[in-house]
């Protein structure tokens, strides 16, 4: 039973044309070893080299971004503070094209602000994008950000097609928010 159970999550994986996947904790020396493998998996399965580096870019901000604003987070402190923060990567093929999908937790007060951004970014074209990172990296950042604000931007450019997302809401405190990137 355990392994009909597992051997059909991993048939559905392969079906929706996912070859990497983690769910779970992340902290940067996650995301360090899971960008390794992932730049391997790639190199193995000859994908040409600026293909590498959009993938592995926009891995990495949609993995800092998770790290940085998932609501859902554990502290604590042993020898050394430890914050992890909890989301969720699957990257896969679709069409030929490279997709990137990740999904954490959020608080519904930042719903309204990252829609807007992201809707701001999905009206823009290429060059409309090009222009607005030049003016964000001029501007001072927002009270409390982090960067996500060049973090989303970053990701756009590097997208061959506009950023798709969606919010799932859990309870009245928070939602689910998953943003899909092809490449």
């Amino acid at each position: 039973m355990l392994a009909q159970q597992y051997a059909a999550i991993k048939r559905d994986l392969d079906d929706k044309g996912i070859v990497f996947s983690f769910c779970g904790y992340l902290s940067e020396g996650i995301l360090y070893s899971l960008g390794e493998a992932l730049r391997e998996k790639m190199t193995l399965a000859d994908t040409d080299a600026p293909t590498v580096r959009r993938v592995f870019a926009v891995f990495v901000e949609q993995m800092q971004n998770i790290i940085r604003y998932s609501a859902e987070k554990v502290t604590g402190a042993t020898t050394r503070a430890v914050e992890l923060s909890a989301g969720m990567v699957t990257i896969g093929m679709e069409r030929n094209t490279v997709f990137i999908v990740c999904g954490n937790t959020v608080r519904n007060d930042d719903v309204p602000r990252l829609r807007e951004r992201l809707d701001h970014l999905r009206s823009l074209d290429r060059e409309g994008i090009k222009t607005y990172y030049r003016e964000q990296l001029r501007e001072e950042p927002e009270d409390g950000s982090r960067g996500a604000t060049i973090g989303l931007i970053e990701i756009a450019r590097r997208a061959s097609e506009p950023i798709d997302y969606d919010f799932d809401t859990m309870d009245d405190e928070r939602s689910f928010f998953c943003l899909k990137v092809r490449i």
